[in-house]
């Protein structure tokens, strides 16, 4: 289905954004921990509204 170049090129690709990210990450931490520090009641909340309208929409059916 892939060539063996495709897979060792979709390799490195993977392994370059991974690392790509990470760096960007932990160049950005201090800006993190002062914007966002309560992002993740956003994450929360997002889920639980999106429960509640699958069952909402589960049980009218």
């Amino acid at each position: 289905m892939f060539s063996k170049g495709q897979l060792i090129f979709a390799a490195f690709f993977v392994i370059a954004f991974i690392m790509a990210m990470v760096w960007s990450y932990k160049k950005d931490i201090k800006i993190h921990k002062k914007y966002y520090k309560n992002a993740f009641i956003v994450l929360i909340s997002t889920i639980l509204i999106i429960i509640i309208f699958a069952l909402i929409t589960f049980s009218l059916h």
